[in-house]
């Protein structure tokens, strides 16, 4: 199987170091730095804008097309122009190939549920996007199914819950304080790509959405004390979401998304066969706590 990964980043590259081995992979970013950092991780690279679809010319053919770009952490706009626009440019451009992929598979979040008042949503639970950001993901989710199918190719939407892993523990946070209360969906890097790599590699939920998270939702608070108890210091400071949105200075962005309570399962993913690497946050930060318990 020959891989496109456009917007190989944090997900995309261990994407292609576990795809690398066995099958034929490049990996797509816009900079010269993110060359590098494909080359370090042992598969080809490409240099080209996503949202320039003339310079996906430069990307060799391939069997399935992975979209896992991120639009930088920025704002609505950037969003549009790269899970909207440069999606749909992907889309067409590679659509319109002598040799074009059979499938196509988007990265979306699971922000696009908005609140559900800490219940538990699947992949056939209605999307109620809470900011004009997830109100795009969910767009793009569209793209991603309907547009590409009518286009000539199979689309997947791998639902991503909250990344964290290597870089992105952001465990000081949560030792410190103060916490805000709410719940956490999360997914360790090394098992976003697992799974997206099972889904291509068994060709399972062509023209499907699957939810990827992990086995077990918790409350921030419940999982900071844990941490703080796992690297000995002492319970952090909480405060609650209603004392959070007494702030003045949250945006109103943010305050939607501190109203944005969920419990994602993986069922789904579960019943297609994935086994986790990381199945809760208590095998995924152990390598986090043992390195900050060394600096101590």
């Amino acid at each position: 199987m020959r891989v496109a990964i456009l917007g190989c980043g944090y997900v995309g590259l261990e994407l292609g170091r576990r795809l690398s081995p066995t099958h034929e992979v490049v990996g797509v970013r816009r900079s010269a730095a993110g060359l590098d950092a494909i080359e370090d991780a042992g598969f080809d690279g490409v240099q080209a804008d996503l949202t320039e679809p003339d310079s996906l010319a430069a990307v060799p053919d391939a069997d399935a097309v992975v979209f896992a770009a991120s639009s930088g952490g920025r704002g609505a706009e950037a969003a549009r122009s790269v899970y909207l626009e440069g999606q749909r440019g992907a889309i067409e451009h590679f659509a319109s190939r002598d040799d074009p992929p059979e499938r196509y598979l988007y990265t979306s979040s699971t922000g696009v549920y908005g609140d559900h008042d800490g219940e538990w949503v699947d992949e056939g639970t209605a999307l109620d996007p809470a900011t004009e950001k997830t109100e795009i993901l969910a767009a793009a989710e569209r793209v991603a199914t309907e547009e590409a199918a009518a286009a000539g190719l199979d689309g997947t939407v791998a639902r991503l819950a909250g990344l964290y892993g290597p870089d992105r523990y952001r465990l000081e946070r949560y030792v410190t304080g103060p916490v805000t209360a709410g719940l956490l969906n999360m997914v360790h890097r090394d098992d976003a790509a697992g799974a997206i790599a099972h889904l291509l590699q068994t060709d399972d939920a062509r023209d499907d959405v699957v939810l990827v998270v992990d086995d077990e939702p918790v409350e921030k608070w419940t999982f900071a004390d844990w941490l703080a108890a796992e690297c000995e210091e002492p319970d952090p400071p909480k405060r609650t979401i209603e004392a959070a949105l007494s702030d003045d200075d949250v945006s109103p962005a943010a305050r939607r998304r501190l109203r944005s309570q969920k419990r994602c399962s993986n069922e789904r993913l579960r019943d297609l066969g994935y086994e986790f690497d990381y199945p809760t946050y208590r095998e995924g930060y152990r390598a986090a706590i043992d390195a900050y318990r060394a600096d101590q």
